[in-house]
């Protein structure tokens, strides 16, 4: 895939024309207060993993409206009686689940907890999940894929229901007594990515014990030029509906609005580490850009935060460089 964005040097001076509607934090204050009127009710099972090295955890915790959420628990089998440890609380990629209970462990195997959350409605691509999607909203009408479901109402989006799922999988591996609940990492890539920044920022005056953010080529992130320039991948679902629905245009960008990492991520107040691809035709450059160049800056701009460009990559991004990149960080930041 050629360079098909933005020059290098125009993207680091992107931003988007994606504004906050004037009640988002309100509907984000009284959603994130629905949520927890549910009992968190984690539950932690040890399972078999056949890992001499990693002990794993089946968890499941309540999600958006009270709904079982499943995910995992990993923790160093050689950590200390008594010692609390730091957390990277990790969301999947699109179509993605939390996998098999020994699939993933690399965040364990760095010595920290590593909590995996499971997606609702997904686990069909990818990495198996067992949470179901049961909101009435799954039926409404949209474009196969949940680019567009229930983006008739912001009330009834998909990612209304993800991103609360998320924000308790925070406050579930805060729960677990081997945990530091007030050193909690969130990390993921492409949509993990995208439900990482949001996290982040619904976390800021919401949730304390959130002190990093690691979005790798995040997607969800400046809807109106995604729309508009991606070849492929998810983000073009929204486009194929659009071709039918001519009319919803306009709607359905007031409703993406609320769930747009631009928006979301200007409120956050702790440090990230973004990687971006300027091959990506998935989540183009300029998207991943205008999402880090607006993190933080609700707070004044001082809110750390760096970014890794892999000039010859697509989706794919950094991967395994990437990680390394990312061990460093935490390293410093939470030891």
């Amino acid at each position: 895939m050629p360079l098909f964005d933005l020059p290098l040097e125009q993207l680091r001076g992107y931003t988007s024309d994606v504004t906050a509607p004037a009640d988002f934090d309100s509907f984000w204050d009284h959603t994130i207060r629905e949520a927890r009127e549910f009992p968190l009710a984690a539950v932690f099972e040890p399972v078999e993993n056949y890992l001499t090295v990693i002990d794993t955890f089946d968890v499941t915790f309540a999600g958006y409206g009270g709904s079982p959420v499943k995910g995992w628990l990993h923790l160093p089998a050689n950590r200390e009686a008594g010692t609390r440890l730091p957390a990277v609380v990790q969301y999947a990629g699109y179509s993605g689940g939390r996998g098999l209970a020994n699939q993933d462990t690399k965040w364990a195997q760095a010595g920290y907890a590593h909590f995996i959350m499971d997606t609702r409605g997904q686990g069909y691509g990818g990495a198996v999940g067992e949470t179901p999607d049961p909101d009435p909203s799954a039926g409404e009408v949209a474009h196969a894929g949940l680019m567009t479901r229930g983006a008739g109402s912001r009330e009834d989006y998909y990612y209304r229901r993800v991103y609360v799922d998320a924000f308790r999988a925070v406050e579930a591996a805060q729960a677990h007594p081997d945990v530091d609940a007030s050193r909690i990492v969130v990390a993921g890539v492409s949509q993990g990515g995208g439900i990482t920044v949001a996290v982040a920022g619904l976390a800021a005056g919401r949730l304390d014990g959130v002190v990093a953010a690691l979005p790798d080529v995040p997607f969800l992130q400046d809807f109106p030029r995604a729309i508009d320039i991606t070849p492929r991948g998810p983000y073009p679902e929204i486009a194929a509906f659009l071709g039918r629905h001519r009319e919803r245009y306009e709607p359905m960008l007031a409703v993406l609005n609320y769930f747009d990492g631009v928006n979301l991520g200007r409120g956050a107040t702790v440090p990230a580490l973004y990687s971006v691809a300027q091959m990506d035709d998935v989540c183009p450059p300029s998207t991943v850009f205008a999402s880090y160049n607006a993190y933080g800056t609700n707070g004044g701009g001082g809110t750390a935060k760096d970014i890794e460009v892999y000039r010859f990559n697509n989706h794919e991004g950094g991967q395994e460089h990437q990680w390394v990149r990312q061990l460093q960080f935490l390293r410093k930041l939470v030891g």
